[in-house]
């Protein structure tokens, strides 16, 4: 049937109407729709299809598309049509058929694509007209490339034996299109196809079938697409060889002593990249069996020594026995039981009280309080799921025991034994099953409504129990606990990092009437912009909660901190497990490490090894370090640096430079060293560190010079130039003392506090009510630089007891009470007033 011209744009119309309707359906694939009797020979065909293409940073891409025989051809991006002027259209004539032929062309944006970026694929379709119908192309998609910065997994240092199989994992930072990954030995490429011994895994994972010495080096995962290339950090493989024993020689002839030896080299192979030595004798001798050798017999003087040795040894045994029996009864003798009537009627009394003065009359004397009773505690404590709610038994104090006939018995015993009683009385309680079974990170005592202080030495540990804390009439036994992080499992999600120890007070469940305040150390350097700080407590399930959000705090909470440049403090009305967890918000990010550099106090070997560690800058990370030191026999050889590792996943690199090659040989076989960045930020790991192995070339060498470096990748770093002698000189030695606060672990009562109690109630007493005058406790919270904390000390009974109580925390044991007079003095309350003491209120 024969169609009008005038007729064809109306049909053209018409099939647009109906191919427009039936759209719905996305194609991947080439797609006909015929004209219901036209020739289907002359549908449209496509020379040329859209293909799927990527956009490179900023740039357009271009779409192509050409079909024969075409009367009409237009692009169709996301199910809309592209408008007309965004085409380049071509007309021509088909060469082979003679049938005319259309070209299209049009760019697509980065701005196109992002408008429907994360709701669906950006994809563009063509369709061309002819007079027997119409004909869709195959779907191109178009996407944005990029290649994140931060692999997802990068190979770590390893030491394997020889012939050991090597496994280097590397997962490729997330992209589009995926990264191609190859990997460089010491900056060459691995090529597989060249070396039989090595392969890639579709993982990506750098695989060694057997080690060989040739394998010592550098080893880096590189991962790349369109957009860029990136670099993992390089990890160190070391392949060393154990030594083991050549064949003994023969033996030799017999010599004069009727003895003849044999000899054996480590040298089958020899120790090599840092094996270990060859372990037994490498010289074996006995008697000789030849003829030429006189044995005799042992004669009778031979056996009077030897029954004259087993006399003496006997003698000496019994005599050591007669000294231990004497020992014990004279030790007996003094733990017999005294009876003292004046401890009936002293009540608690923690420190020695002491009569005033002549010449010092403002020195205070407190009275015992006759009100306080011998009370024990058994409140209810962290019940478990399984079981009865366990009590928990609080005495009267562990060198009171009660008598019948209302006597006290006082027990004479050494500081060492009574904490381990206390830690054993302990771990018969549920809860306290995880407290450590040593007494060098605890501390603990017994207190009344007076308060009193518990610290950690050399920790920055340490829980302050104010006045009237207890409930008059209570006497609790208190402990305070330092945590190793590998003790105590505490769960960080995302960019989480622990800043501070692990601290446990209590026993949990105590009733107390006012906030106690624990320090301790941290190691982030906080500001609103960078950090988002929350303080964890360990439920009684043992799940960990957050309970407190610095910069949110609502004055009503149980917990508030104070936190300041090294040290926060907690206060609160709860006794538990806390630390302090800080979550980056920025790269800007960083938390402060501490790099001690360390070696043997005696060389007796040509080897010398410093030893580099990079610690949380916290007294408690410093205290293990030195301990740990101490039984390896090291000694600190330069001064302490600081340096502020940022939340960039970069590793941590270290370095030796500048050793004197006529004296000194150093044994690392590749550039640098590396710690993992999340080994660091973490907070868990404790003694991370790396050796710098030397080796003397002469047994007379002592002096040393050279340096050593350790910086992140793109962030701070930190320069240490040595230059000492390792036989004599122990000038830092001393630094690490100086750095730690020493002290009793336990103050009890007014000995505790630097304020006396009498001055601290009038203080209190004066300064609580509001003064028009301005000469109450918000001005002395300005004055102390407290003034960000009204709103938490006025939600409470008595907020000048707040403000002292911090100060307490603060400035112990060297707080300057005269500049805490001079704050009291310009409120306009005279500090001779309020810092003095009649002979009546004693």
């Amino acid at each position: 049937m024969a169609v009008r011209p005038g007729l064809w744009p109306a049909l053209l119309g018409i099939v647009l109407a109906a191919w427009l309707r039936g759209s719905g359906a996305q194609q991947n694939a080439t797609v006909a729709n015929p004209v219901p009797g036209a020739n289907p020979d002359l549908l449209p065909n496509f020379l040329v299809e859209p293909e799927d293409v990527y956009i490179v940073k900023n740039k357009p891409v271009l779409l192509v598309c050409k079909a024969v025989p075409a009367t009409q051809i237009f692009f169709k991006c996301n199910g809309e049509w592209v408008r007309q002027v965004d085409h380049v259209i071509e007309r021509s004539t088909d060469g082979s058929s003679g049938l005319p032929a259309m070209e299209v062309r049009i760019n697509v944006s980065r701005q196109q694509v992002e408008k429907v970026f994360g709701l669906e694929e950006y994809w563009c379709q063509c369709v061309a007209w002819s007079s027997s119908g119409t004909t869709k192309s195959q779907k191109a998609y178009i996407r944005i490339a990029y290649l994140r910065k931060n692999f997802e997994q990068e190979p770590l240092a390893k030491e394997v034996s020889l012939e050991q199989g090597i496994v280097l994992p590397c997962r490729p930072p997330e992209g589009i299109p995926p990264a191609e990954v190859e990997w460089l030995r010491n900056e060459d490429l691995v090529d597989p196809s060249q070396d039989p011994n090595v392969y890639i895994t579709r993982e990506h994972s750098l695989v060694v079938r057997q080690a060989r010495l040739a394998d010592t080096a550098n080893y880096t995962c590189v991962a790349k697409n369109i957009v860029a290339r990136r670099r993992s950090a390089s990890a160190a493989v070391i392949v060393y060889v154990d030594g083991s024993w050549s064949p003994w020689s023969k033996w030799s002839a017999c010599g004069l002593d009727c003895t003849h030896w044999r000899s054996r080299e480590c040298s089958d192979p020899a120790p090599r990249n840092g094996g270990e030595e060859c372990q037994g004798a490498d010289l074996d001798s006995r008697n000789c069996t030849s003829d030429l050798c006189v044995h005799t017999a042992s004669g009778p003087e031979d056996v009077a020594l030897y029954v004259g040795l087993v006399a003496v040894a006997v003698c000496l045994l019994l005599l050591l026995l007669v000294l231990i029996l004497v020992y014990c009864r004279k030790k007996e003798g003094l733990d017999s039981d005294v009876a003292d009537s004046s401890i009936l009627t002293s009540g608690f009394q923690p420190v020695s009280i002491k009569p005033s003065k002549a010449d010092n009359p403002h020195l205070l004397t407190i009275q015992p309080d006759l009100s306080t009773t011998t009370t024990t505690y058994q409140g209810s404590l962290c019940p478990r799921q399984d079981g009865p709610s366990p009590k928990f038994q609080l005495t009267n104090g562990h060198l009171l025991s009660p008598l019948s006939g209302g006597r006290h018995t006082l027990h004479h015993s050494s500081p060492t034994s009574e904490a381990e009683d206390f830690v054993s009385r302990l771990s018969t309680q549920n809860y306290f099953r995880s407290l450590p079974r040593g007494i060098s990170n605890m501390a603990y005592g017994t207190f009344n409504f007076l308060g009193g202080r518990l610290m950690i030495p050399h920790t920055g540990v340490s829980l302050l129990i104010p006045p009237d804390a207890i409930p008059r009439g209570k006497i609790y036994e208190i402990y305070l606990t330092l945590h190793k992080p590998e003790d105590v499992r505490l769960p960080l999600a995302g960019c989480q990092t622990l800043l501070s120890p692990i601290v446990s007070c209590g026993p949990p469940g105590v009733l107390l009437t006012r906030p106690v305040i624990l320090a301790m150390d941290h190691c982030g350097e906080p500001s609103p912009e960078s950090w988002s700080l929350r303080l964890k407590k360990q439920s009684c399930e043992g799940s960990w909660e957050d309970v407190l959000h610095l910069g949110e705090e609502a004055p009503s909470q149980l917990y508030y901190c104070q936190l300041e440049a090294g040290t926060c403090y907690i206060f609160t009305e709860q006794l538990g497990r806390f630390a302090l967890v800080g979550e980056a918000l920025s790269v800007a990010a960083a938390k402060r490490l501490k790099l001690l550099l360390f070696a043997p106090v005696a060389c007796t070997s040509l080897e010398y090894n410093i030893r580099v560690y990079c610690l949380q800058d916290t007294r408690d990370a410093l205290k293990e370090v030195v301990q740990l030191e101490k039984q390896l026999g090291g000694q600190l050889i330069q001064e302490p640096r600081v340096l502020h590792l940022k939340d960039s996943y970069h590793n941590l690199r270290l370095s030796i430079h500048d050793v004197p090659s006529s004296l000194w040989k150093s044994k690392l076989l590749v550039s640098y060293q590396e710690i993992p960045f999340y080994h660091i930020w973490n907070g868990t790991q404790q003694y991370l560190h790396c050796t710098f192995t030397l080796e003397r070339v002469s047994p007379s060498t002592s002096d040393l010079a050279c340096k050593v470096w350790v910086w992140q990748v793109e962030g701070d770093g930190q320069s240490f130039n040595i230059n000492f002698n390792i036989t004599k000189d122990t000038r830092f030695t001393e630094l690490l003392a100086l750095e730690s606060e020493g002290g009793v672990p336990a103050l009890v009562g007014p000995s505790a506090f630097k304020i006396p109690f009498l001055i601290r109630q009038k203080i209190i007493t004066s300064l609580d009510p509001p003064c028009s005058r301005g000469a109450d406790w918000r001005t002395l919270a300005q004055k102390l630089h407290l003034d960000s904390h009204l709103s938490f000390f006025a939600s409470k009974p008595s907020p000048t007891a707040m403000i002292l109580n911090l100060w307490e925390a603060r400035h112990f044991p060297n707080g300057n009470l005269s500049q805490l007079a001079a704050a009291v003095a310009g409120l306009g309350q005279p500090d001779g007033g309020l810092f003095t003491v009649s002979e009546a209120e004693c």
